[in-house]
């Protein structure tokens, strides 16, 4: 893996960090696409743009910081400023909450909005989760499979110890602590399926709808995505039997978006996208 990509002077430049910079100008620039083909400013893109990072990194933070508490209750500041602890449903939820916010304040429609950008939102988090795959993070449970990968300088390394003490999981007493084992590359997994969402909103954004059902379907997929990837993670967080708080809250988000994308889709043709700005 390749964690720090290289070093001026005292700055260290990651390739995670530079993954999610990356993420944030490739979504924008095929935000401002759609924003443009909508009819709408392009440049309104790189202004959510900035609302949603700020937000979604302190979101990411804080919401790391309650589901570990009881570790970074010694040194808040500490966990708020480090380099980890970015968890993407705390940065989703603040971001959405606050971008949503920013859309209206500038007077634009929410839902046809949210449509204009979904297909931006599947694309930047491919990227980001390959800056997770380069620096070894968030990988998943051991496995015997082709494509199995190891990570002897992961964050942290998949090693026996970490897999038993870290994230619960059950391995054999006789191997070793220091034994790095092939894990589940699920960051990779969620590269392919982030991509797949992509190419599906990707195709449907031209098609005549009502206004916000393309985000709908972004929720719904994104809720599915999620909770695949969770049955093959590391995971110390089961939360009742042996679903993780990621996957209530995927459950939720595809509930949410089926919801909305039926509600939408009953009502009248007020709000329909018409064909000519799907252009």
């Amino acid at each position: 893996m390749y964690p720090v990509l290289f070093r001026i002077g005292g700055l260290t430049i990651t390739s995670f960090g530079v993954m999610m910079a990356l993420s944030f100008l490739v979504g924008g620039w095929i935000a401002s696409r759609e924003l443009k083909r909508g009819g709408h400013d392009p440049d309104v893109a790189w202004d959510l743009v900035l609302y949603a990072a700020i937000a979604g990194v302190l979101g990411a933070k804080l919401y790391y910081l309650v589901l570990n508490w009881g570790d970074t209750l010694a040194d808040p500041v500490g966990a708020l400023t480090s380099r980890s602890g970015l968890v993407w449903y705390g940065g989703f939820i603040a971001a959405a909450l606050v971008v949503a916010w920013r859309v209206k304040h500038l007077g634009l429609s929410i839902l046809r909005t949210g449509d204009l950008v979904a297909p931006a939102l599947a694309v930047g988090y491919a990227i980001g989760r390959m800056g997770c795959f380069l620096v070894g993070d968030d990988y998943g449970r051991p496995t015997a499979l082709p494509w199995g990968v190891a990570f002897p300088e992961g964050a942290p390394p998949s090693t026996v110890e970490n897999l038993r003490g870290m994230f619960g999981v059950d391995i054999p007493a006789d191997i070793p602590g220091n034994a790095v084992l092939t894990v589940h590359p699920t960051q990779l997994y969620e590269v392919a399926m982030a991509l797949i969402i992509f190419a599906i909103l990707w195709s449907m954004r031209k098609t005549p709808r009502n206004a916000g059902m393309l985000f709908a379907v972004y929720l719904a997929l994104a809720g599915v995505e999620r909770f695949i990837v969770e049955i093959f993670r590391a995971k110390d967080d089961r939360f009742i039997g042996p679903l993780t708080v990621a996957q209530l809250l995927s459950l939720a988000l595809m509930v949410g978006g089926i919801a909305l994308y039926l509600r939408l889709r009953r009502s009248d043709g007020g709000t329909q996208v018409a064909a000519s700005a799907a252009r």
